[in-house]
């Protein structure tokens, strides 16, 4: 397989990872970059053995089929619509658009346009989440009725030496920010969220950066950093969520799942690997995990597996309705606290189908496609 190929817009930390990743996977082929600070582009084209060119030129060239857009949360939408526009189909990283109403203008621009439009989180797609999924699946918890999804950190301005985002701008916040991967991880085992309900607020109005050259500033805090409800999925099961910035520590674990015969633990859903635990006959007990993609960081395995799908005409599991819906969700839940009732959902997505146990590193298949 030849690859499609990608060009990168957006030069940020979180480039590394797709830039490196690319190798693994012969599906896509890194051609080129852009940022906003050419420097920038400069140095990654540099290091990764790619061009660096403006968006402008990146947009044009006709050997880039794919946009991985890594630009911030409030410029994806604008961005997204530039590349779509240009023909070009779409992977962004999350959240796919800094609001609600902006990432549906934008699926529907790409359905209309007959191209592809995907976004991360692709992290459900790892080893553990599919052995996960394929329990699920298989009845191993009976009918799934309730569950928990626990994000509850210190806050970012600890570590980061540029947290403003966090706090401040469209798509910061605990929910918005790492809510997606919490949310899609349930979404992929469950389907699609009917109504949700919630409360909110914070603990301070400015934060203390801790570190780099910015170390004693402090931060403006804007937005809620402590957003806590329940979701209630279409098919009955009632999961609640906390996701948090002003929790110093705890012992909830990320992800629990409670069906009519059995519960289930799973591991982080910012991680690709982990142990998932099923109990059994009064104990917890370790599942076999025999799907890859489990033993380390495959970012950039859901804009494969987009190439893939685009190549052979199949589905693409990290999708822009999964992603659309993961958002009114998360902005659902802020609206619901502001507003204090249970909002509906207005969108509706299909789970994604699950991928083949047991594949190799940069082999990606689905269920469906060997049934």
């Amino acid at each position: 397989m030849s690859g499609i190929g990608v060009g990168v817009i957006g030069c940020g930390v979180i480039s590394d990872i797709y830039l490196k990743n690319a190798a693994l996977f012969p599906q896509i082929k890194m051609r080129a970059v852009a940022d906003l600070r050419a420097e920038v582009a400069e140095e990654k084209a540099r290091t990764y053995g790619v061009e660096a060119l403006t968006v402008e030129a990146l947009l044009a060239r006709e050997d880039i089929g794919i946009v991985l857009n890594l630009t911030i949360p409030a410029a994806h939408a604008e961005i997204g619509h530039r590349a779509l526009a240009a023909g070009k189909h779409v992977y962004s990283e999350k959240p796919l658009a800094g609001s609600f109403d902006e990432a549906r203008a934008l699926n529907d621009a790409a359905q209309a346009a007959g191209l592809r439009l995907g976004c991360a989180p692709d992290t459900f797609l790892g080893g553990a989440h599919q052995t996960a999924r394929a329990l699920v699946d298989a009845g191993e918890i009976g009918r799934p009725v309730a569950g928990t999804a626990t994000l509850m950190l210190p806050g970012h301005e600890r570590w980061h030496p540029n947290p403003d985002f966090y706090y401040s701008e469209p798509g910061g916040g605990p929910m918005m920010d790492m809510g997606p991967y919490y949310i899609t991880a349930m979404l992929n085992l469950l389907g699609p969220v009917a109504r949700v309900t919630a409360f909110g607020g914070r603990s301070r109005d400015s934060r203390e950066i801790a570190t780099g050259p910015r170390a004693g500033q402090s931060v403006p805090v804007e937005v809620d950093t402590h957003l806590a409800g329940v979701m209630e999925f279409a098919q009955g099961a009632l999961v609640q969520i906390a996701t948090s910035f002003d929790v110093r520590a705890h012992r909830h674990g990320p992800l629990e799942l409670y069906g009519t015969t059995g519960s289930m633990t799973l591991p982080d859903p910012n991680r690709f690997d982990g142990t998932v635990e099923l109990h059994r006959d009064g104990a917890w007990q370790p599942q076999e995990m025999r799907h890859g993609h489990g033993d380390g960081n495959y970012r950039g395995l859901g804009l494969a597996q987009m190439a893939g799908a685009i190549a052979s005409g199949g589905p693409h599991c990290a999708s822009g309705d999964l992603a659309l819906h993961a958002l009114e969700v998360m902005e659902a839940m802020h609206r619901s606290a502001r507003e204090g009732r249970a909002i509906e959902m207005t969108t509706r997505c299909e789970r994604p189908a699950p991928l083949l146990a047991e594949r190799g590193t940069g082999e990606i298949a689905l269920q469906e496609e060997v049934a």
